[in-house]
């Protein structure tokens, strides 16, 4: 077994809930300040949503409309991640401000997403994870300015002590916790170990670049314009190796098209990110080793997880509490395609 490493990836905790605290009347008026600060002119603020992870509110000015975020504190890098991410990339929603110290963020609203302007297409979805890509080979330079701006790493070289630490520290929590994991998810984890170090092995040899994975990268996080498409909604973010970031694609693309792993056009759209590396490493090659990397996004989708699990009203950790545990134990089920 791997080195654990609860240096790395702190064992979950409990921490104050922060929904509460955005919908209090002392937070409204504290972003509203803030916002009148940005803009200089006079604001109204209108609630678009509140969830355990993050809050986001609309903000009306007399000529224009911005959005403000605020992150719950494991993912508050959100705002210095985006101020960096658009600095590096037209292809990222410009950034109106932050404020670092509370995670704030400010962004010009950029009309309808994906989903609503264009819908859940093949087509859609080809030009989504060809950006994506590109944006991912933009940003490859750069990835000690994305670390200092919070981001972690989570690739092939983390992976097998990841797998170790957070098995080890959900299967340790008390049996009423429903973070936790039980005996049987805890074995069948542990069988799979192996596994994990083979697709390690299968991926590192591809030789591509760590870079940044939306790791949430669905048609509600991406504004599909005209003359190009722009990303956003990066609190999920982590640094690993390039097609991870195709799971959660993927896996949303099956649910709103009602498909199966092995649906031609859940391919189509994978050899559209494939294209995009195919000059470093050969597009054989990569679909090869597509299955493992798809695998290992499944860990970025866990640690997405764990940060937000750490700031929940009892009610919350009932409703999401398994949420972490539940991608650590998907790496013993199939990719959401079938290479």
């Amino acid at each position: 077994m791997p080195d654990l490493r609860d240096d790395l990836w702190p064992p979950p905790t409990r921490g104050e809930p922060v929904s509460p605290v955005w919908r209090s009347a002392a937070f409204a008026a504290e972003l509203e300040d803030w916002c009148r600060s940005v803009l200089l002119e006079e604001v109204i603020l209108e609630e678009v949503k509140i969830r355990c992870w993050s809050a986001v509110w609309r903000v009306r000015t007399p000529g224009a409309t911005y959005y403000a975020k605020q992150n719950c504190p494991g993912q508050a890098f959100e705002a210095a991640l985006m101020q960096e991410l658009a600095r590096l990339s037209p292809r990222v929603v410009p950034v109106t401000a932050v404020d670092l110290d509370r995670g704030f963020l400010m962004t010009p609203d950029q009309g309808p997403v994906m989903r609503e302007a264009v819908g859940d297409t093949e087509e859609s979805w080809c030009a989504v994870v060809r950006e994506s890509s590109l944006l991912q080979r933009e940003v490859a330079g750069h990835v000690d300015v994305l670390e200092r701006a919070g981001l972690t790493r989570l690739g092939a070289v983390e992976a097998p002590t990841y797998v170790a630490t957070r098995l080890e520290q959900l299967a340790a929590l008390p049996a009423r916790d429903p973070r936790r994991v039980d005996a049987e998810g805890a074995a069948r984890l542990r069988a799979t170990l192996p596994d994990v170090e083979r697709w390690c092995e299968q991926v590192l040899a591809l030789g591509l670049p760590v870079t940044l994975n939306h790791s949430d990268l669905h048609s509600n996080n991406v504004f599909a314009h005209r003359d190009r498409m722009l990303f956003f909604d990066f609190g999920d973010a982590v640094l690993s190796d390039p097609l991870a970031v195709l799971l959660a694609t993927l896996s949303s693309m099956r649910f709103h098209l009602d498909c199966g792993p092995d649906d031609p056009r859940l391919a189509k759209v994978a050899d559209a990110a494939i294209e995009v590396w195919s000059d470093l490493t050969p597009a054989a090659e990569l679909r090869a080793a597509l299955g493992p990397a798809l695998q290992l996004g499944k860990l970025a989708r866990c640690e997405s997880w764990a940060r937000c699990l750490t700031n929940l009203t009892d009610e919350e950790l009932v409703e999401f509490g398994d949420s972490a545990a539940y991608w650590l134990l998907d790496i013993t089920e199939p990719p959401p395609l079938t290479v």
